[in-house]
């Protein structure tokens, strides 16, 4: 609080019968409404001129400071970020944005062809499907950073290995040294290329609204670790086992002949059930349960 300000508050709160006109005279104030105005913008005053408990007022004085200094930490965090996307224009001798939005496919993989081949130690990629239908991709340049010693590790949906192709592309590119594993969690595109540049689509719900460049540290490193957690817990694409929730559905699903009664059987709603059992048709690349029941036995899960 200012001098003024205090003065005010300390008057008010020994004399709770006092009004402002007295309060002008006693402490030669004339600007007395302003001070009281002020107050009352603090959450000091109430009502006409009383003035909160001290306890009350030094809990809002903390918290208002409180607030401050966040802003003031936020307002110095945005300056780091500005020195270093500063340094890295000075080093680099071009322009460069913490985060940019690339409006189509073609410039977002134009600008990591571009980051790799400046750099090209490891690259992170969290995809839907391994290869995408009628894709013109040039793998040409990929493959000579792969022979040069690139690390690259791919990661994509364990529900798309039944259409056609998935697999063997998969399996082909693992063979040249990007690695690939599948995951069952769900998850938006991304890429992080030496854990200091990171690429997400820009619109979650519109996969043509292009995908936003991102260089600020602190969240690269954390899509960097979202990642590693996701490769630690997928699986190879020829090692995919079912769950434990997966494999008791299919066990109920083989002993039951009804839903109501396999789902009485695990403890889970028929309505659950049989979203459980659409994810497993999904995961067989089965089009009924008696195709699914035939996939599963095939690969020794029932």
């Amino acid at each position: 609080m200012t001098a003024d300000q205090e003065r005010l508050y300390r008057y008010l709160l020994r004399d709770t019968t006092a009004g402002l006109d007295r309060a002008r005279a006693e402490l030669d104030m004339p600007d007395v409404e302003r001070v009281a105005a002020e107050l009352r913008a603090l959450g000091l005053l109430h009502g006409a001129c009383t003035a909160v408990t001290p306890a009350n007022a030094v809990d809002l004085l903390v918290w208002r400071r409180v607030d401050e200094t966040r802003r003031r930490l936020t307002e110095l965090s945005v300056a780091w970020d500005v020195l270093a996307e500063l340094t890295e224009e000075h080093r680099s001798g071009r322009s460069v944005r913490l985060v940019e939005h690339l409006t189509d496919s073609s410039s977002v993989t134009s600008r990591m062809q571009s980051l790799l081949e400046q750099d090209p130690r490891e690259f992170v990629h969290l995809k839907r499907r391994a290869c995408e239908p009628g894709n013109s991709y040039d793998a040409a340049p990929f493959q000579r950073l792969l022979a040069g010693g690139m690390r690259s590790r791919t990661l994509f949906s364990a529900h798309v290995l039944h259409e056609p192709g998935q697999a063997a592309y998969a399996r082909s590119w693992h063979a040249r040294g990007d690695l690939h594993r599948v995951t069952r969690e769900t998850f938006r595109h991304m890429a992080v290329i030496n854990r200091t540049v990171a690429f997400v689509q820009a619109d979650p719900a519109d996969p043509w609204a292009g995908a936003l460049q991102i260089r600020q540290p602190g969240v690269v490193a954390m899509l960097a670790e979202v990642f590693e957690g996701m490769w630690d817990r997928a699986r190879e694409v020829d090692d995919l086992s079912l769950s434990a929730v997966e494999q008791r559905v299919l066990d109920a699903l083989a002993r039951h002949d009804t839903d109501e009664a396999a789902a009485r059987s695990i403890n889970v709603s028929v309505r659950k059930f049989r979203a459980h059992v659409a994810d497993l048709m999904r995961t067989l690349g089965a089009n009924s349960r008696f195709q699914a029941a035939l996939r599963a036995k095939e690969r020794g899960w029932l």
